[in-house]
């Protein structure tokens, strides 16, 4: 049986290392991913903003960061290059939603995959508007 696969964003990788609210049910979201009950996959930026964020976090030093750095590349999680039609999509999201082009991949990229995008990002779950394909992580179930 093919398993489902999910969009993740770097709000919900970020509570995989740190402890904040909604932490439990991020760790839970990558506990399905460990146990192959579900697949991930994000925009290729994913690692970039992970480690940006545990940097400026100020948790992190820089052995620490490279090893977090070494634990992403470990999870194998699908990275997708901002390309063709995702990129076109993400740019009229962006656009026409007042996000990020940062946030706007990986709407476009859950919508490309036919799939849910999982975000901790509580505007950009307002802004998008779209209950079937952006998600709050306190939305996540099995």
């Amino acid at each position: 049986m093919e398993r489902k696969v999910v969009v993740v964003d770097a709000s919900v990788v970020v509570k995989w290392f740190v402890e904040e609210e909604f932490s439990e049910e991020a760790r839970m979201l990558r506990d399905a991913y460990v146990d192959r009950i579900i697949d991930l996959a994000a925009p290729s930026l994913l690692p970039y903003e992970v480690l940006n964020a545990l940097k400026y976090s100020g948790a992190f030093g820089e052995e620490e960061l490279i090893e977090i750095s070494n634990t992403l590349r470990d999870f194998q999680i699908t990275l997708y290059e901002l390309l063709g039609k995702v990129a076109e999509e993400a740019v009229r999201i962006a656009m026409r939603k007042g996000v990020t082009i940062y946030d706007a991949s990986y709407v476009s990229l859950a919508r490309h995959l036919n799939t849910v995008l999982y975000t901790a990002d509580n505007k950009l779950v307002r802004k998008i508007d779209d209950k079937e394909r952006v998600k709050h992580i306190m939305e996540f179930e099995l």
